[in-house]
């Protein structure tokens, strides 16, 4: 039952989290309160758009050693349902290390990179090229790691993140 409660309290407060920062510029402006509508005073949510997006993890650092994507997730978002995910990254040779990309069950998981019960959604040389694609489709939260070197990359060099897909409303 405590575990029941522990889950529902990380849900809600996920939740509460990724609404806050998807709104962190609010105002009271009536009918425009969470800036989704167009611009505001100039202001317009990168991935604020009709039709779903296609959003390079990374951006134009890709995905690499040492990159905080946590915090790229914080700053390119909110990312809304059926937004296509751009996994990039260079195919391993003798100057760069392999990447890969994990996609873990939950939170505890992702805290603490534990790889056990994590599925494999990009290999060694998917990223290579145009990368790989994984697209949104669920409103749930997606943890996402690189797993190399039994999580080391995930442990030590920030390679991880987290999204919760919002539902896009259109006016």
């Amino acid at each position: 039952m405590a575990l029941k409660f522990g889950a529902l309290f990380v849900l809600v407060a996920m939740s509460i989290f990724a609404i806050a920062m998807a709104n962190k510029d609010w105002s009271t402006v009536a009918g425009n309160w969470n800036h989704t509508g167009g611009d505001f005073w100039g202001y317009r949510h990168k991935n604020c758009s009709e039709r779903s997006n296609t959003i390079v993890v990374g951006g134009s650092e890709n995905w690499h050693y040492g990159f905080n994507y946590t915090d790229w997730a914080i700053k390119n978002g909110p990312f809304y349902l059926n937004d296509t995910l751009v996994f990039k990254y260079a195919p391993p040779n003798e100057t760069t290390f392999p990447h890969s990309v994990y996609l873990l069950p939950d939170f505890r998981s992702f805290q603490n990179c534990d790889l056990k019960r994590a599925r494999k959604i990009g290999e060694v040389t998917s990223g290579g090229g145009q990368g790989f694609e994984f697209v949104l489709k669920r409103w749930q939260p997606y943890y996402f790691a690189c797993g190399e070197h039994k999580g080391i990359h995930c442990k030590d060099g920030l390679m991880k993140f987290t999204i919760w897909p919002l539902i896009r409303w259109y006016n």
